[in-house]
């Protein structure tokens, strides 16, 4: 009987538990985490094989810059949940964050955000000293120049977001190589670019939402005309930035280049489509499996260079 009732309480607690962690992991943007995790890796991996070092013997560094870089864009994640709880129920794709059911408090937020960005910093900092400043400057673009000023005031508001979102790679590589060099402006450059044709597809689709929380995306503001015609000239602008890397040999050029052609042959299909939802979703959905293929191969070719 004994058995049986607690069997029975941790059952009934499992639901509970699971929403718990689900709400967490929205709070933190999760999934941000993990593709910023992503491009922060490739730049590490990068600058290690640039500079001739060992990558077993980066481990220490790897550990510190992996889970540095998760909690302040964890803690950048929370903060923005934090300053946009006015405006997320008002949107479909925001109103079950955390911050608006209730989950979490305010205050509760405000704590976790901080202490994540400090631990995070902290991390980062132990790296390199560069890591850290970088870490420092892609809060300061996310929390600040993005989600406290330019989101709900400019249209260029995901331009100005695209700075922080081509941060970790920066971080990554900052944390073996602190002085940089072209392999970090490339890998920032890619991530800055690729970021507008990204975002503006996910604006075309929740436009009705953006405008009634009052959010000056470009399709709402401009039309999806204008918003089209953007797309295209960033994707336009991925194309010669792979060539930055030389090093990665002339199949990676062949992929980068086949990547980019055809999101550009996707976006010119934009011009003509019937139903610009759908066309939105396939640009949304190609730009995330488009980020993943060249990073992931950054790094192979990287091996076999």
């Amino acid at each position: 009987m004994s058995n049986g009732r607690t069997f029975s309480a941790t059952r009934n607690t499992d639901p509970e538990t699971t929403s718990v962690v689900k709400d967490f992991l929205a709070l933190i943007k999760i999934g941000i985490v993990n593709s910023n995790l992503v491009t922060t890796f490739t730049g590490m991996f990068l600058a290690i094989q640039f500079t001739g070092r060992h990558f077993l013997q980066e481990l220490d560094v790897l550990v510190c810059i992996m889970l540095g870089a998760a909690l302040i864009i964890g803690g950048s994640g929370a903060m923005n949940n934090f300053i946009d709880r006015d405006i997320d129920p008002i949107m479909k794709r925001t109103k079950s964050r955390p911050t608006v059911t209730g989950r979490f408090k305010p205050k509760f937020v405000m704590t976790l955000a901080l202490s994540f960005l400090i631990v995070g910093e902290i991390l980062l900092f132990t790296a390199s000293f560069a890591a850290g400043m970088w870490g420092l400057v892609g809060i300061f673009a996310y929390v600040v120049l993005y989600s406290m000023w330019s989101k709900r005031k400019h249209v260029s508001n995901t331009i100005v977001g695209s700075i922080s979102g081509a941060i970790p790679p920066v971080i990554g590589f900052a944390a073996i190589e602190p002085a940089l060099g072209p392999g970090a402006l490339a890998l920032f450059l890619i991530m800055f670019a690729w970021q507008p044709p990204h975002f503006y597809a996910l604006a075309m689709k929740r436009t009705e939402e953006y405008r009634a929380a009052n959010i000056p995306m470009l399709p709402v503001v401009k039309g999806f005309k204008r918003t089209k015609y953007s797309m295209f000239f960033w994707i336009l602008l991925l194309f010669p930035l792979p060539f930055l890397l030389p090093e990665l040999g002339n199949g990676f050029l062949v992929l980068a280049t086949t990547l980019n052609l055809g999101w550009l042959l996707l976006a010119i299909k934009g011009f003509t489509t019937k139903d610009d939802m759908k066309w939105a979703n396939r640009m949304f959905i190609y730009s995330l499996n488009h980020m993943t293929i060249l990073f992931v191969a950054i790094v192979i070719f990287a091996i076999f260079s």
